[in-house]
């Protein structure tokens, strides 16, 4: 039997070590679907309920495997889900790649039924490289420029296959004129700043007293020189939401998440420094980070689109984080680790001290924070940790302690709502054998959540280890908005936007041979994660918390929170009313003393 363009595009996939599709079937691809056939399901064709989720678990496979993630949809409709998962992808410099049919060619431009200009489409999207395979011997210079493209700018690429030319028998490109012959692979490079430019940024640094350090999921790969940095200069690490996983935080000087979602103790890192270093990150808030002309600034980034963004830097190096890193270094004095660094490492401890005293504030039925808080000791050291939108990414900010082998991320540019349950399908799909977690709203469960988890009750028995474990935060409210609405806009909750039903989230996890339980009261927390993370199949948590408890930027002054509170007294409702009762009072008890005094305050972003 004659090689189809699909065989040999599954083919060149496993040619690329592609061990997996994130896929949805169509009629648009029904020559590939018909070759996966063929090739006995290699590449595994990965089947979501929707194609947006397929795009999502390829993201989170991607950023939990270090490999390319491919997600596959048929023409028309199809293609246009994938886009939000593949904008995230883009956003967070995730290397994904998509494969999505097309109409016959003879139909182009003849209004044909689920006819797209797909081309137009995914212009933006994959900008660095989206091509449309007509001929057979066009295939493989497409697809490996795609794989190739992906991986090495760290971005989306999207191949575009015509429902014909799918089912033409393949040839190869010749040694003629108008062909173009392929090649595979990419080999690993790692490219450095001249040795000028590091010089100059030694000087900078080593003329500093205060020096803080920003990473974010560039400084990865850098964990052992950031380290060395830190001791060398004495200074404290901040870390962007991406790079939450760069650093574990049980080291005395990391500070935790910069920004609106961040802590106290980077908030005030950022506030006193004289000396600025960023590393692998394009944390994009600059009102978050130094005064303009009070520190002096060395940006490292491996992409020279991105530097020189968000502060005026005086010296931006471009090159890998870990070999830039270790050539800067040998060239940096040693600091004593005096007031400065001791202050840092005072700070971080009481914001911890902190933390657990916000996790005990009483609420009803649960704080939320509590939820996050309990866990954290609980965590398996090698844990991988997805997030989703919305207020339960504030929590996951602050209140879990990064440790061991353990990952983490969440939609960090785009901040879409959904990517956690499919994001930790992807991640369960990289790493078979650890424990995942999904840490989600009760709006993104019911938006994508609840139905991945058929996605996940249809895989689990293949994993080594069987255990993910979803926590919703069920409140019935859209907290996150919510809440911004009132500290941005001054206005009470909208009910008829903000108000979701009550599912019973754990129930339906069981309906489909998965386990789960509802929590109600304070004592439920702990034997609830304990249980998940001992099951031996997926897990659902439905947490009933508490949609009063706010989620305070941790340098918030008490007039802002006042303004907070103002806005919740307006509302005329039952929920208001037992919010007005003790919403300023619980907001004062989560505070440190020195919090509570007036005056305005800076804000903390993630």
């Amino acid at each position: 039997m004659s090689t189809k363009v699909s065989d040999h595009l599954l083919q060149r996939l496993r040619e690329w070590d592609v061990d997996r599709v994130f896929a949805y079937a169509g009629d648009g691809i029904n020559g590939l679907l018909a070759a996966w056939g063929r090739a006995d399901d290699n590449p595994r064709f990965i089947q979501s309920r929707h194609e947006e989720m397929s795009a999502f678990e390829a993201v989170g496979y991607a950023k939990f495997s270090g490999k390319v993630g491919v997600c596959a949809a048929t023409s028309g409709p199809g293609a246009i889900h994938l886009l939000n998962g593949l904008y995230d992808a883009k956003l967070d410099h995730v290397p994904v790649v998509a494969i999505v049919g097309q109409t016959d060619r003879s139909a182009m431009g003849g209004s044909y039924q689920q006819e797209v200009d797909l081309l137009s489409l995914f212009k933006d999207v994959a900008s660095d490289f989206c091509e449309m395979v007509t001929v057979p011997e066009q295939l493989p210079n497409v697809l490996d420029r795609a794989m190739r493209t992906a991986y090495t700018r760290r971005t989306v690429t999207a191949l575009i296959i015509p429902a014909d030319v799918q089912e033409l028998d393949y040839s190869p490109p010749q040694h003629a004129f108008k062909m173009v012959p392929s090649s595979l692979g990419v080999a690993p490079y790692a490219p450095v700043p001249a040795d000028t430019e590091i010089t100059r940024a030694a000087e900078l640094i080593n003329a500093g007293r205060k020096v803080a350090v920003l990473v974010g999921q560039g400084a990865r790969g850098a964990r052992a020189e950031v380290e060395q940095l830190a001791e060398v200069l004495g200074a404290g690490v901040a870390k962007a939401l991406l790079g939450k996983d760069v650093l574990p935080d049980d080291l005395p000087y990391v500070t935790g998440s910069v920004g609106l979602l961040g802590t106290r103790p980077s908030y005030e890192l950022m506030r006193d420094c004289d000396t600025l270093v960023v590393i692998g990150s394009s944390f994009p808030y600059t009102q978050f980070l130094p005064e303009f002309g009070q520190a002096r600034a060395v940006q490292i980034d491996v992409d020279p689109f991105m530097v020189g963004l968000r502060y005026p830097f005086e010296i931006n190096l471009v090159g890998d984080a870990r070999e830039t890193l270790t050539r800067l270094l040998p060239q940096l004095k040693p600091k004593e680790h005096g007031d400065w660094r001791t202050g840092i490492e005072k700070n971080t401890a009481r914001w911890w001290e902190v933390m657990e005293r916000r996790a005990a504030v009483s609420a009803d039925p649960v704080n939320p924070e509590y939820v996050f808080h309990a866990l954290d000791p609980l965590l398996p050291d090698n844990a991988v940790l997805t997030a989703d939108s919305g207020s339960a990414a504030n929590w996951y900010a602050r209140h879990l302690r990064i440790r061991g082998t353990m990952r983490g991320s969440l939609s960090g540019t785009l901040a879409t709502m959904g990517p956690g349950v499919p994001y930790a399908i992807g991640a369960k799909f990289a790493h078979p054998d650890r424990p995942a977690i999904a840490l989600v709203g009760d709006g993104a469960m019911q938006m994508n959540g609840m139905a991945e988890l058929i996605t996940a009750g249809k895989y689990y028995k293949e994993w080594q280890d069987p255990r993910l474990v979803v926590a919703v935060l069920n409140n019935q409210d859209l907290n996150q908005v919510t809440w911004e609405m009132r500290a941005m806009e001054g206005a009470p909750q909208f009910l008829p936007s903000q108000a979701i039903p009550d599912v019973p989230y754990a129930d339906f996890a069981r309906s489909i041979g998965l386990d789960g339980v509802r929590v109600e009261e304070p004592g439920g927390v702990v034997p609830a994660w304990e249980r998940a993370l001992a099951a031996d199949r997926p897990f659902v948590i439905d947490f009933r918390t508490d949609p009063a408890v706010p989620p305070i930027p941790p340098h918030a002054s008490l007039d802002q929170i006042e303004a907070a509170a103002a806005a919740v007294l307006k509302g005329d409702s039952d929920r208001a009313a037992v919010v007005r009762q003790g919403l300023k009072a619980k907001i004062q008890e989560m505070l440190p003393g020195g919090h509570k005094r007036r005056g305005h305050g800076a804000g903390d972003g993630g």
